[in-house]
């Protein structure tokens, strides 16, 4: 058996941190979005033992500690499946450490293949469910779309789909470091939040402009290093007509929002000539 499919990429809209749980983990209240940017991943199911990987890119890792090979190891699990080898070959077009969920799209993926390959039937619910286990965007990343993310990530509420836009991103030359960043907030002294419920309220009423203009990030206010390049990219995207731009994740990748193609290809031409990781995507409404 084998079978090949695309694992999409994400931005956050908006990305509030509420509260530090009794577990260490952070409470997110954070809007996701699905967009056309993305990997390709094939998986080949034969008699035997053994997952093994093709990670796309020589730094990945190939063993078991890649997440797709978890997503692969989760499932079966579940499914009390025994005696395949499986080949997972990813195709890398997401950017990696981007604040994009490159490594969690691609463990929903696996999750999604498997299950259409074994007919278990296991439905959205459970693979997000089985996806926690592993990643905290890998929920989120089973279906996609636009959806409202509380928790670790976990607790999903569907929204409104966003109008089509295109979306701008680009990739500063700098890391972030997704547990250093959440060291560095103190929840109680954070001063500006995303208006979260704005945005909502933009999307149940189709209203593009209303969503670019309430986009926040309380990551881009922690960063340690590099906010200069995130402000300067906000910047040029902002001066070449996009409605709101914005860092995604834990970055250090910012996109703009765009209602007009020219408009996103002229701001991606300009921050090419300075940034070498840029891209033109659009929003769709599902994985």
């Amino acid at each position: 058996m084998k079978e090949t499919s695309l694992a999409y990429a994400k931005i956050n809209i908006s990305l509030d941190i509420v509260s530090k749980m009794p577990d260490g983990y952070h409470n997110l209240k954070t809007i996701m979005q699905t967009i056309s940017l993305c990997d390709e991943i094939t998986v080949e199911c034969n008699h035997g033992k053994g997952i093994f990987i093709d990670a796309g890119k020589p730094y990945l890792p190939s063993d078991d500690s890649n997440i797709v090979a978890k997503a692969a190891s989760a499932f079966y699990e579940f499914a009390g499946i025994d005696g395949y080898s499986t080949h997972i070959k990813v195709r890398k077009n997401i950017p990696v450490c981007a604040g994009l969920g490159g490594g969690s799209t691609d463990g929903a993926c696996v999750l999604r293949v498997l299950d259409k390959m074994f007919e278990t039937k296991l439905g959205n619910k459970k693979l997000e469910e089985l996806g926690n286990t592993f990643g905290s965007d890998v929920p989120f990343s089973v279906g996609g779309g636009t959806k409202l993310a509380e928790g670790r990530g976990e607790i999903l509420t569907n929204l409104p789909p966003i109008p089509h836009a295109y979306v701008v991103l680009c990739k500063p030359a700098f890391s972030c470091s997704t547990p250093e960043l959440f060291g560095y907030v103190k929840c109680e002294k954070i001063r500006a939040r995303p208006d979260t419920d704005g945005v909502i309220n933009a999307l149940e009423n189709n209203d593009l402009g209303g969503i670019a203009r309430r986009m926040y990030n309380v990551f881009e206010d922690v960063l340690p290093s590099g906010k200069d390049k995130v402000n300067d990219i906000k910047s040029i995207l902002i001066d070449n007509s996009a409605l709101g731009a914005v860092m995604t994740g834990s970055g250090p990748t910012v996109f703009g929002i765009f209602d007009n193609h020219t408009y996103a290809q002229n701001a991606y031409n300009i921050l090419s000539e300075s940034y070498k990781e840029c891209y033109i995507s659009e929003t769709i409404n599902h994985s």
